[in-house]
């Protein structure tokens, strides 16, 4: 920039002052007000004229509580009314909303809601957070209306109800990320529908009691699903996926209360496209990277290998102890000779988060059986301590003469 220009929008500093953050044009601090918390944002509004407004079109809104501060919807509602109301349609680039459900008004729900279609509809927001602290109180229900916007790209929802019409996101054609934790999909979810979705992430939500979700999701990249109740999604072909991680835990719906019956035990439920043959391994069939965990008496992973899905593009596998109980290592053998490219496979004999030993073994180049991949390189397995179960899987892998 020559000598003696200033940038646009600029405010000239006084003569013999130093400049300073005054100097800066309106944009940048536009953009430095949305790293703060709303109210804070909105109290620079007393410095001088000139901030006055700014905080009307700062691009983020942050609203709400941490851990160590709990505010309610109710402690709050004055604020966020007061606050959307001033700043119109401005647009945003985020908005963060954080509530403490200790103490429930009736009001509520028709508030979040309310707050929820204003910043889509109104002020354009392309990544939208609402985030409810429930600590024993119901999910707060969110209306069983469509979003509709051509800005959202990233929804995060944490401890609300949602319905099966706001679940279709066929009207947000730029929605690429979707997260949904620790919430309730009742009986009335049939499905979730998005041809632009990239990124779909659920924990610890309860997914369909008696019935099975549909997850339609053509375009998907990643998939992340963990610690669901109910029963286990049905997952449509995912041709563009390259990861993903399965954990069925025990508060899934689909276990086998005999273990010897793992092959022929149904219990399926009902579907909402009538009867499936496989529910999730097939959906997820052509990634590139697969992690599979599942508590012992679960019996999807294992009714699904029936079906006999190909994974023709998978590299890198990752399994939990499920797959290799002692002594039957059919599982594992079916899912191994119908991964033909598979290159690194890992085996997490203990909680994903507690491994003390991590072991990574050289696989021989001599010619090995043909139910292995030829193209593996890497075992690596990853317990507590070496044991009876460890030695049993590595001595299963020297009969295809790995190493």
């Amino acid at each position: 920039m020559p000598p003696g220009e200033n940038v646009k929008g600029a405010v000239q500093p006084v003569a013999g002052s130093s400049g300073g953050i005054e100097s800066l044009p309106d944009g940048v601090l536009q953009h430095i007000l949305g790293f703060l918390p709303s109210p804070e944002a909105v109290r620079t509004c007393v410095l001088a004229q000139r901030w006055r407004h700014l905080w009307k079109a700062a691009p983020c809104l942050r609203v709400g509580c941490d851990l160590d501060q709990s505010e309610s919807v109710e402690e709050l509602r004055s604020l966020v009314n007061h606050l959307l109301l001033l700043r119109g349609g401005s647009p945003l680039e985020a908005c963060y909303f954080t509530f403490y459900a200790g103490r429930r008004s009736h009001d509520d729900v028709s508030h979040v809601n309310l707050w929820f279609r204003h910043v889509v509809q109104m002020c354009k927001v392309r990544v939208l957070t609402l985030f409810m602290f429930l600590l024993g109180e119901p999910w707060l229900e969110l209306d069983n209306l469509p979003v509709i916007s051509q800005h959202l790209r990233s929804l995060k929802l944490i401890g609300v109800q949602v319905h099966n019409s706001l679940l279709n996101f066929s009207s947000c054609p730029a929605l690429e990320h979707l997260e949904l934790s620790c919430c309730e999909l009742p009986p009335s979810v049939k499905e979730i529908v998005s041809e632009s979705l990239k990124h779909i992430i659920v924990i610890a939500s309860m997914c369909g009691w008696d019935s099975r979700i549909r997850i339609y999701t053509p375009n998907l990249v990643s998939l992340h699903l963990e610690n669901f109740q109910g029963r286990t999604p049905i997952l449509e072909r995912m041709p563009s996926l390259l990861k993903a991680s399965v954990e069925i835990t025990i508060q899934c719906r689909d276990r086998c209360t005999n273990a010897n019956y793992f092959w022929t035990c149904d219990n399926s439920g009902s579907t909402a496209n009538g009867s499936i043959n496989c529910v999730l391994l097939r959906g997820i069939s052509e990634a590139k990277s697969l992690a599979l965990r599942s508590a012992s008496n679960m019996f999807i992973f294992k009714r699904d290998l029936r079906w006999g899905p190909m994974f023709t593009n998978l590299k890198t596998l990752l399994l939990n102890g499920y797959w290799y109980v002692p002594d039957d290592f059919h599982a594992l053998a079916r899912i191994l000779e119908r991964s033909p490219v598979l290159k690194k496979l890992t085996f997490e004999f203990c909680n994903k988060w507690c491994h003390k030993v991590e072991m990574k073994l050289c696989v021989s180049s001599m010619k090995r059986s043909a139910a292995i991949s030829e193209h593996l390189e890497i075992v690596e397995i990853k317990c507590e301590v070496v044991d009876d179960r460890v030695l049993k899987v590595m001595k299963f892998l020297c009969a295809f003469n790995i190493f």
